[in-house]
């Protein structure tokens, strides 16, 4: 770990003003100080931003939710209006980590983890265009089992870690935030980027931006919600595929549906096809497994992670078939 400049700031507009190139913001600390200690992040500038006025929950004037950067993982899922309104955000938020990193990983950090990937994460492998642009993908020939099977290139084939994300991605969530030209909004399904030829960024915000909340809008689907996670062992792993689905439904047959799956891409997936597919169809087998094969479409297997792509597909409908039972 190389030296840095540290700063403590209690306003958003000094954190503002300190954000630029090498600069990065510490919150809980949960990723990026394991990526200094790697090597893999080496900052000049640490801007310490735990006593920003960001840690409120609040409602917001149409009915729906603001969600301050700090506010902590654990606090937020076991918010009473998340647990009512938003049970599929509770149920994501839960699924990952432990308790422990839990009650330390802030929501602004969660959008900001950098993508899961062995050669990404180890400086002893020379290969990975993230981190060094132009020296090859070393997952492309090596063990490749966790890694993409959609929406990746040949530069980088490295999947999104957060389970939050997909969660906010299924509810069509905003992330707001503040450079010194002034507040912009991202939607959730554009923050995060595929690789394409330029992999070492992996979302939209640019290194003067700081992220002050996530908006979640009026709550539009309320019991048929699961957030479903399939992992080599059952807690604190990454997902080797997730789901999360969010179902508005009249009368047996679907008005809205919502699927994105974790574990399969450089971002949060997705499922557009599947959910267009479920838009006014009854919430029958056919349509279930129908909306499942769909979900994959497009998907380009590695040597090792083929069987990601029958694991979505299934867990795509497992996930529907628990939605729809819930009463």
């Amino acid at each position: 770990m190389r030296a840095f400049d540290y700063l403590q700031v209690t306003r958003v507009d000094d954190a503002v003003a300190a954000l630029g190139e090498g600069t990065h913001c510490l919150a809980g600390g949960t990723n990026l100080i394991d990526l200094m200690k790697g090597g893999i992040a080496q900052p000049r500038r640490i801007v310490d931003i735990n006593r920003l006025p960001l840690t409120e929950v609040i409602d917001t004037p149409d009915g729906g939710l603001r969600i301050g950067a700090l506010v902590r993982n654990s606090d937020l899922a076991n918010h009473p209006r998340v647990r009512r309104d938003y049970p599929l955000l509770s149920e994501a938020l839960l699924a990952g980590a432990t308790p422990q990193l839990r009650n330390m990983a802030s929501v602004g950090g969660n959008l900001l983890q950098r993508t899961r990937c062995y050669y990404f994460a180890d400086t002893a492998f020379p290969a990975c265009n993230k981190r060094m642009a132009g020296s090859g993908c070393g997952a492309r020939q090596g063990h490749n089992r966790i890694h993409a099977i959609l929406g990746a290139s040949e530069q980088c084939v490295a999947v999104h870690p957060s389970d939050m994300c997909v969660a906010l991605s299924a509810l069509d969530a905003t992330v707001v935030v503040r450079s010194r030209q002034g507040d912009r909004m991202i939607e959730m399904t554009r923050f995060h980027r595929l690789p394409g030829n330029d992999p070492a960024q992996d979302t939209r915000l640019a290194n003067d931006e700081l992220v002050l909340a996530v908006v979640l809008p009026r709550p539009a689907f309320g019991k048929h919600v699961h957030y479903l996670k399939l992992r080599d062992r059952a807690s604190y792993a990454f997902a080797l595929v997730s789901v999360a689905v969010a179902l508005d439904v009249d009368a047996g047959r679907v008005r809205t549906a919502r699927i994105a799956m974790g574990g399969v891409a450089h971002k949060p997936w997705r499922a557009f096809d599947a959910e267009n597919a479920l838009a006014g169809a009854a919430l029958d087998p056919v349509a279930i497994e129908r909306a499942g094969r769909l979900s994959t479409l497009g998907a380009v297997p590695l040597r090792d992670n083929a069987f990601k792509i029958d694991l979505a597909q299934r867990a795509v409908s497992r996930a529907l078939q628990i939605a729809t039972e819930r009463t």
